[in-house]
Parts: structure tokens; sequence; C-alpha cells
């Protein structure tokens, strides 16, 4: 999808504003004697913009406007090295409000729901993307922040609660909590916006079967404003983004050169009125697509695919390149397994070895079901893992995000 003249114009503010401002990415436009964008040719030659230049950039130095302006300040969920600092504007608040809002829309959520925001809060920015386009809809938002699931329940049940804002981690272990409880019934629940991590559809369908609603698989990151950037509809292709605040491309991981429409490849954005921290082609490490033509829900703003694994999650093991995304596709083959799955990579007696643990409904002979898999991975990469097989609901669940790959190479 190429660049269109107005959003085109819009670069070439953000450009202007970044030479100006004298920050890291300004500094490094000036050097390669950038101060204007005005053709598409011109855009295609910018630099691309990665993690770590934000990293480099603590704590303030992507501030493109006076630290006077600056209203807030959010990190990335990350755990590791040095943070990366976003910093926000007060317009940047009020449009990342304006785009959750969409995204409440888009689902169908009007001012008369309820909405249990469960993401955290603080410097993450999920639960106050959840609770500000919730209150800029006008609906009635119960900010509970994760964990406390005892009253999570509790509040569904005496609030009642109509949207459910969560990852699908912990949408997965409300909605097991649910079941064993025998509680639903005592629910009003009608929708779930899950997002922040990758999801499979095996999962999608537990979450969506056991609470009994409709879900919406919402898009965004910390460095561009943070989730709400898009999200997907009821025709359930793809999730519309809104291409008035940021554009977006699809590109070959390996070479950085643009892919056609329809092609998987790694999402990279570029913020068109972000003022704080506007970033110019930032690479997301998201694998997607864009889905061209018009969407049969009749929105006018564009699609890319479900996010299918990240460009920077492969593991090399005994010389094969292997993604998470390659054995959760497996692991959906068997009805009998749940969506929960946990690799351990390790290296023992001179070798690497890969150890998959899956949980199973308990309808199959735990070791024939074992080895099956283990033959179903062997055929699809081309090495043998260690599978065990556990009862349901073995695996640990989260109330945050759900870690499923440990290589204890490297512990």
């Amino acid at each position: 999808m190429q660049i269109s003249p107005a959003q085109l114009s819009l670069v070439n503010e953000q450009v202007q504003r970044l030479v100006s401002s004298g920050n890291l990415f300004g500094r490094r436009l000036q050097e390669a004697g950038v101060t204007e964008v005005r053709t598409p040719a011109d855009f295609a030659a910018l630099p691309f913009s990665e993690e770590q230049d934000l990293r480099d950039a603590y704590p303030l130095g992507l501030a493109a406007v006076p630290e006077r302006e600056i209203v807030r300040i959010h990190s990335s969920s990350g755990t590791t090295g040095t943070p990366v600092i976003i910093p926000y504007t007060a317009k940047d608040v009020d449009d990342w409000a304006e785009q959750f809002r969409r995204c409440y829309e888009t689902a169908g959520i009007t001012a008369d729901d309820r909405i249990q925001i469960t993401p955290g809060y603080g410097l993450w920015t999920a639960g106050i993307g959840f609770q500000a386009g919730a209150e800029r809809l006008g609906a009635m938002c119960i900010p509970m922040g994760p964990g406390n699931t005892e009253k999570q329940l509790q509040f569904m049940i005496d609030m009642g609660t109509t949207v459910l804002g969560a990852t699908s981690s912990y949408a997965l272990l409300l909605a097991e909590e649910i079941e064993r409880r025998g509680i639903r019934d005592q629910l009003r629940l009608k929708k779930g916006v899950i997002g922040s991590e990758r999801w499979g559809e095996k999962m999608r369908a537990r979450i969506k079967d056991e609470l009994g609603i409709k879900i919406y698989d919402i898009y965004g990151l910390t460095e561009v404003y943070g989730p709400g950037i898009g999200i997907s509809c009821d025709a359930e292709c793809g999730m519309h983004y809104w291409d008035d605040y940021l554009y977006i491309e699809i590109v070959d991981p390996e070479t950085g050169e643009p892919v056609p429409d329809g092609e998987f490849g790694e999402i990279v954005i570029t913020t068109l009125v972000k003022e704080g921290a506007p970033l110019i082609r930032f690479r997301t490490h998201d694998i997607s697509r864009i889905l061209p033509g018009e969407c049969p829900c009749g929105s006018p703003f564009p699609r890319v695919d479900a996010i299918g694994g990240r460009s920077d999650d492969m593991m090399k093991i005994k010389g094969v390149n292997v993604f998470p995304r390659q054995i959760e596709e497996i692991l959906q083959e068997f009805p009998q397994l749940s969506s929960e799955y946990q690799i351990r990579i390790s290296h023992l007696e001179g070798r690497d070895t890969m150890r998959i643990y899956v949980e199973t409904d308990g309808t199959q002979d735990f070791l024939d079901l074992a080895e099956q898999v283990a033959e179903r991975v062997k055929h699809r990469i081309g090495f043998t893992p260690l599978v065990k097989v556990v009862e349901l609901g073995v695996l640990p669940r989260s109330e945050k995000k759900t870690r499923r790959v440990f290589d204890e190479r490297y512990d």
C-alpha cells in the first residue's frame, strides 16, 4: 500500500519537527542531509529506526518538544536492558484516547456498556489506554487492573460487566475459573477486547466458547501510543488501523525491502501526527501482512492480518531455525490438546534438546499422544523433540503475558 499524498505531507511535517528539535532522530536526519520528504521515493530512502535506538535515547532523548510540553511518560513492558521511555504531549494523550474510542466503536461497544479493565496500569500503556478510550466513548469504566481474580469475578457479577479488556492469558485464566465455579449464567459479559500478545486460534476459540462472548483482537505497542492503534471487527478478517494517525509498511525482515500487499513480512510504522516522540519507519518485528480490498464490515480503514509472531523470536536448534508459531500450528492439529504449551530448550551432553509440554483433556493415552506430537514435529521441522503430556490446568496461567519459551542454554 503506497503512501498517499496526504500521509506524505504529514511525514514531511514530522521530519521538520524532528530536525528542528535536534533530538536523536533529528540529528541523524541532519547528518544524512534529510530536511524534507516530498515524494514516495524520498520516503522510501528514509532510514529505519529500531528499539535499540530508543534505548540509546534514554531517558528523554526521544523528546521532540520542550520538556515543559511533556505531560506523561510510558515505558515498554520489557524487563531487561535499558528501559524505553516514550514521552507524550497533551495532544498525544488525546489522540490516543480517540484511537481507542474508535476501537470500541468498531467492536460495537457503546456508552451503554460497562467495561472491566484488567491489564496493568503505571508505566505500561495497557490499562490507561483501555480506560481513556472507554471514558472518551462515555461507557462505564471499571478500572480493576491485574490480579485478584476473586474480586474481578465479584465485580463482573455485581457491576454487570458487559465488556472485558484483558490480555489473552488472563482472559483464559478468567474463563477457566468461571467454568470451574459454574457462574457463567450470573454474568452479563457480551464482548472481550483482547490483546498485548500473540495468541492462536485454539486459544481464541476457548476464550470465546467458555465465556460465551465475541472477542476482538486489539493491536498496539508502547513505542507507538500503546494498544488501540488497530482492532479486528465482526467480519473477523484482519485488524483495521487508523491510517490518519500512522502509516504502515510491510517489509522483508531480512532485506528491509517492501513486500507486495497480501504477503507476510515485518510491520514498520511511521507516526503521522505524534508530537512527543515521532517515529519514522519504526521496525516493530511483528509479522503480518496488508489485507487488500474492502472489508465486509464496511469500514473505510485499511487492515493488517492478525499478528503471526515476531521476526526476532526465532530459535536455532540443532542448526534448524524454529519459530514458536510453527509449534503452535502443529499443536492446533490435535483437538484433544488445550491451547496452552511450554517449550524448554537445553544443552545436554553436547547437544541441544527441545522439550515441549502440552495439556490434554484425557481422551487419549498420554504416551501415545506424546509420540504422535513428537512425530508431527519431526515431520514439520526436521528433528524429534521430547514431548511431555500433562493434565489440563497443570501449566501455569498468567495475569499478564504468558511466557511460553524458555531457552535454558544461556541461563
